[in-house]
């Protein structure tokens, strides 16, 4: 019997979000063996006096945690340090500076050992983050054990990245306390807010400093996501005076704030290389001309390290220990040569931040098409990050990457997380690969899609720390959890399906600035003008006032292939894209057959956990459907505006009508998925792009298409 989820209001995934302790994890039927401690009634969580405030929240969260999924209530205590070594029946939560003898080894900021005995626990932190950590990691083990059970002995783990930086999952921008919470323990330690000032984001106003402060309760920094722009050349006579009052500005309002991440594109500068415009990409058009030359913020230019110094001066000036991060996403498609020049010449107290994956040319057939941002469908790493990477080895430079390994990319923009498994444990591990040929240190684990709680984000954190097991065992793991020993097997062959699924999957431009960021709401538009209604063919779509990227702001409704040099020309590479992804939704399909059965056979109490991921699984196979149709769409246009033939126009005509009426009832059966996951359609920059009311617009535009613009143009046709 499958669960019934109602109807949602608009974000109601809210609710779930916050939600971090889920009632019924216990199965009242286990019962401890010899070599378990058992977490029982009366017990006590013991915290020093004079704790931070980081230990005594994950103390409180621990005492939530067992009381809620756990069923067992136990009694918040402070004594000495001293007092707590000797504390019986009690887990006791504390640094290493507290209890040198338990933190002995432990060397590491965030790491943490872990002591089990049969009357006693004790958490030591290297730091009193780590001691967080070590507390989050025993209501993972619970839950994995379903029961308060511990396996005695001791352990130790360490955090293998740091830092790992998401944005909001939330809302742009948007941290309440319990967001902060999910995020902690999910294993980040830092956040992402997008500056425009001081206190000031593309939302409105924000005390950057409460956020700080808030953050640093659970254990996490704040790294700004830059959007200043300072219009002076950083060899300008009065260049110093002027960067203080953007990016000095900012950290002598909020010192405290960890770092600044710097993207060419959100934050320009004159360069004065000569192989750019030297102007902003707003004006590479001049009297209608495009420019021949790219904008500063898409190319290595010769004068980035004197631009990047200069921040760090001003930025130092307020808070020595910043982390200036420099990230080169906009001109991976530049020669070696000149982007590896670029990073010898930066400074080497800053970190260099490269997306892991993008810009690779990956073969489908016998068509080649480049990487686009962002996609797990290619783990990586590729060409452009091995190359910057080692080069920033070469040079000394800390090395981050940005890895979407919160769980989503753009590969379907408008979902909370992508449940491929088994191809994020690839991306893992080419990682740590990383890690251990370049030294890869830090992370930016999201964009501006955010963080949202997964069992993709539970597998991850398992795979970037110490000690951990297989990525196969740990899958093994969450699926019992989630499924029970018999829904299990079924949910893993489904994961396996939906995991290959995504190796077929094509990131274009224009499929992920297309019908994949937006799913099923995604317009047809008829080429031919016959209507005379449109001075541009893109069609804005609705959005809220508030919606950063709203309308048509990273969505391009006239669909078109974006051609890269490198890259085969669309006529060419359509068909073979188009039967890619028909292998993908394919597979898809078949991994929502196996789901199914992992819910039926699922305990009652865990059904609804498969059927959020069967809606997932659906909505996504149904955008793929829409990404299928609209390629469809483009070649019968295409082949419309060339033929001379009056019958082969109506054959063409013809099929373009069954293209649109099979959109229209894929359209139609999202408005279900959609009304039952009020995260489905949704994306913090966007807002809501997919719902039943978007959807219901893309209906009547398809319906007026065919009753319209086609039936005048056969009119047209016949003359």
């Amino acid at each position: 019997m499958k669960p019934s989820i109602v109807a949602e209001t608009s974000y109601a995934f809210r609710g779930r979000m916050d939600t971090l302790h889920h009632r019924g994890r216990r199965d009242h039927g286990l019962t401890p063996l010899a070599n378990e401690c058992c977490l029982r009634d009366g017990w006590s969580i013991g915290v020093a006096a004079g704790c931070s405030e980081v230990i005594r929240q994950a103390a409180n969260d621990l005492q939530d945690y067992l009381f809620t999924s756990m069923g067992v209530s136990t009694l918040l205590i402070q004594k000495t340090a001293a007092a707590l070594a000797r504390e019986q029946q009690c887990v006791v939560l504390c640094e290493k500076k507290e209890a040198p003898r338990f933190g002995k080894g432990l060397k590491t900021a965030r790491s943490y050992r872990l002591t089990v005995r049969a009357t006693q626990v004790v958490v030591c932190g290297f730091d009193d983050r780590g001691a967080a950590q070590g507390s989050y990691h025993l209501e993972e083990v619970m839950n994995f054990r379903e029961a308060p059970f511990l396996l005695l002995g001791e352990s130790v783990k360490e955090p293998l990245f740091s830092p790992r930086m998401t944005h909001s999952g939330w809302g742009l921008d948007q941290f309440p306390d319990s967001h902060l919470n999910a995020i902690a323990h999910a294993g980040m330690d830092a956040i992402l807010v997008v500056a425009k000032g001081v206190d000031r984001t593309p939302g409105g106003y924000l005390d950057f400093n409460d956020l700080v402060r808030r953050a640093k309760r659970y254990g996490l920094d704040v790294y700004f996501y830059s959007y200043l722009t300072c219009w002076k050349h950083p060899e300008d006579a009065d260049a110093e005076a002027a960067y203080d009052q953007t990016f000095g500005a900012l950290f002598r309002a909020c010192p405290e704030a960890k770092g600044i991440v710097l993207v060419g594109e959100s934050c320009e500068f004159p360069s004065r290389d000569e192989r750019t415009t030297r102007r902003p990409w707003t004006e590479s058009v001049v009297d209608g001309i495009p420019a021949d030359k790219p904008s500063p913020g898409w190319w290595p230019c010769n004068d980035y390290a004197g631009w990047v110094t200069m921040v760090k001066t001003v930025v130092r000036k307020w808070s020595p220990q910043a982390d200036i991060v420099f990230w080169t996403y906009n001109w991976g498609y530049a020669p070696e040569p000149e982007r590896v020049k670029l990073i010898a010449s930066l400074p080497t107290d800053i970190s260099l931040l490269v997306t892991f994956e993008m810009f690779d040319q990956v073969r489908h057939e016998d068509v080649v098409n480049p990487v686009m941002d962002y996609t797990i469908s290619y783990p990586g790493p590729g060409e452009y990050f091995k190359s910057e990477a080692a080069a920033a080895s070469k040079k000394g430079l800390r090395l981050y990457a940005m890895t979407n390994t919160g769980g989503c990319t753009w590969d379907f923009g408008v979902t909370p997380y992508e449940p491929f498994p088994f191809q994020w444990a690839k991306r893992h591990a080419a990682m740590h690969e990383a890690r251990k040929k370049w030294g890869l240190s830090g992370l930016m684990e999201s964009h501006q899609y955010g963080f949202y709680p997964s069992f993709i984000a539970d597998f991850t954190k398992w795979n970037f720390w110490s000690g951990s097991p297989s990525s196969d065992e740990t899958l093994r793991r969450i699926a019992v959890r989630d499924f029970g020993i018999h829904g299990a097997p079924h949910a893993l062959k489904a994961w396996e399906c939906w995991s290959e699924a995504i190796t077929h999957y094509i990131p274009t431009n224009e499929d992920q600035y297309g019908p994949n960021r937006i799913g099923p709401s995604y317009p047809l538009i008829f080429h031919p003008d016959i209507t005379r209604t449109f001075t541009s063919k893109e069609l804005v779509m609705n959005s809220p006032p508030f919606a950063l990227n709203g309308g048509n702001a990273i969505v391009k409704t006239f669909y078109h292939p974006y051609e890269n040099a490198q890259q085969s020309p669309g006529p060419q590479r359509i068909a073979v894209e188009i039967r890619s992804y028909r292998k993908a939704q394919a597979l898809l399909e078949k991994g929502l057959v196996q789901m199914r059965q992992a819910i039926q056979s699922a305990p009652e109490q865990k059904r609804e956990t498969g059927a959020r991921q069967e809606l997932l699984a659906q909505f996504m196979a149904n955008t793929i459907g829409t990404t299928i149709h609209v390629k469809e769409w483009w070649r019968l246009n295409q082949r419309l505006l060339v033929t001379g033939n009056r019958q082969k126009a109506h054959a063409i005509l013809d099929a373009l009508v069954t293209v649109a009426q099979d959109e229209m009832a894929n359209a139609q059966a999202t408005i279900e998925l959609v009304e039952r996951d009020s995260r489905l359609g949704w994306e913090p920059t966007m807002d809501y792009m997919c719902d039943r009311p978007h959807l219901e617009w893309k209906i009547r535009q398809v319906r007026h298409v065919v009753e319209n613009e086609i039936f005048l143009y056969r009119k047209m046709v016949d003359l």
